[in-house]
C-alpha cells in the first residue's frame, strides 16, 4: 500500500484530482485531509488549497483501474484531522453563527481584525475598546511598517475591511464606527498634517497664491480642514471626485486694510 497527496481549490476538488489521476471511481479510494483549504481573507487575500493524502495499493499504480472520474462525488471516507471553523472560510460569513460573534459587535471587530493581522505579520497583539457607538482598535507589536503601508494606505483599506463586516452584521439600527490604529499612528499622522497645514497656510497668505497638499483620503482631509478653519485669512477646498481627492489651500482676498475682504 502506497500513498499520495492532491491538491484542490477545496477537498472536492482535490479528491476528483485524485480520482481522474489514479483512474478510480470516488468508492474506490479512502483518504485522509491535510488540509481544508481556505478562501483566504474574506476572499481577498492569503488563498490556500486543500490537500488530501490517498491510500493507494502498488497494483493500482502500476496498472490503473476503469473509472468514469467526472463521477467523483468526493466521499469521506478517514477524515482524520479537524480544523476550527473560520469565518473567512467562505465568502458568506457562515461562520459568524459557529463562532457566535454575529450579536457582539466588539468581539466581532477584535476577531476579524486578529484574523487579517495574522495573516499579515505575526506576534501582533491586539487591544479593543467602545465608546459611544465607536469600537477602537490598536494593533502592538508585529510588523508596523508593513500594517501601515505608505501613507497609511493598507491601514486604511484594513480599518474599512474591518468596518464593513462590523456593520453588515450589525443587529443595531445606528451605524458602528470602527477605528484601527497601529502603534499610535494615527496620533502622529494627525500632529504632522496639523503642523504641515499652519505652514502651508502661512506660505500662501504670504505668496498670495494657493497651495495644493495633493491627493489625500478623506480622514487626511478632515484633519486639515479643522486644524485651519478658524484661520479667518484662508479658506480650504476638496477639488476631484471619489474618496481620494486633492485639497487646496485658499488665500482669502484682503481689502484696503490689509483685512480679510467679506
Amino acid at each position: 500500500m502506497s500513498s499520495l497527496e492532491f491538491e484542490g481549490k477545496n477537498v472536492e476538488k482535490a479528491v476528483k484530482n485524485a480520482c481522474g489521476e489514479l483512474n478510480l471511481a470516488s468508492d474506490q479510494i479512502s483518504y485522509e485531509i491535510l488540509a481544508r483549504g481556505s478562501s483566504g481573507i474574506f476572499g481577498l487575500t492569503g488563498a490556500k488549497k486543500a490537500r488530501i493524502r490517498v491510500a493507494v495499493p502498488d497494483k493500482t499504480l502500476q496498472f490503473g483501474v476503469d473509472a468514469e472520474p467526472e463521477k467523483c462525488d468526493a466521499p469521506v471516507f478517514g477524515e482524520k484531522i479537524k480544523t476550527e471553523p473560520s469565518f473567512s472560510d467562505s465568502d458568506s460569513f457562515d461562520g459568524l453563527q459557529r463562532l457566535g460573534l454575529e450579536g457582539n459587535p466588539l468581539d466581532l471587530a477584535q476577531a476579524v481584525l486578529r484574523r487579517i493581522v495574522g495573516a499579515i505579520t505575526p506576534d501582533a497583539t491586539i487591544s479593543a475598546d467602545q465608546t459611544n457607538g465607536r469600537i477602537l482598535l490598536n494593533v502592538s507589536g508585529g510588523n508596523a511598517g508593513v500594517l501601515i503601508g505608505k501613507k497609511g494606505q493598507t491601514l486604511e483599506a484594513i480599518q474599512s475591511l474591518v468596518d464593513k463586516i462590523v456593520n453588515k452584521h450589525n443587529n443595531h439600527p445606528d451605524k458602528i464606527r470602527v477605528q484601527v490604529d497601529v502603534e499610535g499612528y494615527l496620533a502622529t499622522r494627525k500632529l504632522n498634517l496639523e503642523k504641515l497645514a499652519l505652514r502651508l497656510a502661512d506660505k500662501a497668505k504670504r505668496i498670495r497664491k494657493p497651495i495644493s497638499l495633493g491627493q489625500m483620503n478623506g480622514y487626511d482631509r478632515r484633519i486639515v480642514h479643522m486644524a485651519l478653519k478658524d484661520d479667518i485669512e484662508v479658506e480650504t477646498k476638496s477639488r476631484g471626485e471619489g474618496y481620494i481627492r486633492k485639497l487646496v489651500i485658499f488665500p482669502k482676498k484682503t481689502g484696503a486694510h490689509g483685512q480679510p475682504a467679506h
